[in-house]
């Protein structure tokens, strides 16, 4: 049933609200309670009263909408209330109406600063009640509607979230299934290159290990780190094209068998030429140039100095220490000491003076790990080419 108000001047107004809602009243005066709870059921709203400010924030948790909240009470007065109000999180943001006889400027500018939304004066009109709640409640529906859609918004992009970070997460472990599978097939490549090699699976690791210690050393970028370790077992891929005859002869080799066994780099190098992978890229320059000596009178291109790449050079100290401390068919293993000094002596002839001073000061790294190939499968009788 509408209710029809007359307002002062006599005008009639319908006072049936557009928000039906719960509205808390608070005041002492059980006459203004009653009277406030009529009219706010004649609005169409559901009333609650509430005698004191420690009711009113008691009955807070019904789930109130709007507060209508005398100014004079005794205790807790109705700026406590407001006060109390806007630091509860659960209702901080319920819109406040005080009705109140007070009508000086400080009291109301005193009001809005604890959190009082409007004013209703007392004893109330019911249009102006009518009124100023509808207002009210109007803002808050507009509010309530940006926060629920705010929060659907919210749970849409966490859900879309969580989405794309389940498709990134099987994306990385389907990227590292593929690196791992990439990795493999190289690897098995390489294995095929050095079977023609007694002593294989063993000597790649030690390279790849020996050459990792090395560009750590010289504080290469942990991705730098990686990829020459990675890349470093290629060194002697070209291998697989080399003669048996030649690669597994026993004893020294001919000029010109040693003429086509030096043409392994470039073999190498052409398996591994024009790939997209960034690993087979640096596998290209490491078979390439580790044969290359710092003076230019390595081979395949008689690079001379820093010509020769930084993996290259790491490479080639790497593999000479390899090859001078494992067994030949045609001379046993060299002892460390031995091949320390002969390395020196090859500093700035041979080898880049720089990248061997990192391998001397890590020799204890290096050394470990040699001894630890030695107990994982390391052969004694080793290649016959170097």
């Amino acid at each position: 049933m509408t209710l029809e108000l007359t307002s002062r001047d006599g005008a009639p107004t319908m006072a049936r609200s557009s928000f039906p809602s719960r509205v808390l009243v608070v005041d002492d005066s059980e006459t203004s309670r009653d009277a406030m709870l009529r009219a706010l059921e004649a609005f169409g709203h559901l009333g609650e009263a509430a005698a004191d400010g420690l009711e009113a924030m008691a009955k807070l948790r019904l789930g109130i909408d709007l507060i209508l909240l005398d100014a004079d009470m005794p205790g807790m007065d109705g700026f406590d209330v407001a006060r109390a109000v806007r630091a509860d999180p659960e209702c901080s943001s319920t819109p406040i109406i005080m009705v109140t006889g007070l009508d000086s400027r400080e009291d109301r500018l005193h009001a809005l600063e604890v959190g009082v939304n409007d004013f209703v004066a007392k004893p109330f009109d019911l249009v102006e009640l009518h009124l100023r709640t509808e207002a009210q409640l109007k803002l808050k529906a507009s509010f309530d509607s940006v926060e629920r859609e705010r929060a659907a918004l919210e749970e849409v992009i966490e859900q879309r979230v969580a989405d794309l970070r389940t498709a990134l997460e099987d994306l990385g472990a389907a990227q590292r299934r593929t690196h791992r599978a990439h990795l493999d097939t190289v690897r098995r490549l390489v294995l095929a290159a050095e079977s023609k090699d007694v002593d294989t699976s063993a000597h790649i690791n030690r390279i790849s290990r020996y050459s990792e210690v090395v560009a750590r050393g010289l504080h290469l970028a942990p991705h730098e780190v990686e990829l020459i370790r990675t890349a470093s077992p290629m060194h002697d891929i070209g291998k697989i094209g080399i003669p048996d005859s030649i690669l597994l002869k026993p004893g020294l080799l001919t000029s010109e068998e040693r003429r086509i066994i030096q043409e392994h780099p470039e073999i190498g190098a052409r398996i591994l030429q024009e790939s997209d992978a960034e690993v087979l890229r640096v596998g290209h320059v490491i078979a390439l140039g580790h044969h290359e000596r710092w003076d230019g009178k390595g081979y395949p291109a008689g690079l001379a100095g820093r010509e020769i790449p930084l993996e290259a050079r790491i490479c080639g100290v790497v593999d000479v220490f390899d090859a001078l401390t494992t067994d030949r068919c045609y001379r046993d293993a060299l002892p460390n000491d031995v091949v320390y000094a002969m390395m020196e002596d090859e500093r700035g002839r041979h080898f880049d003076p720089e990248i061997l001073d990192v391998f001397f000061e890590h020799r204890l790294e290096i050394e470990e790990i040699q001894y630890d190939s030695e107990t994982n499968g390391r052969s004694s009788a080793g290649s016959c080419a170097s």
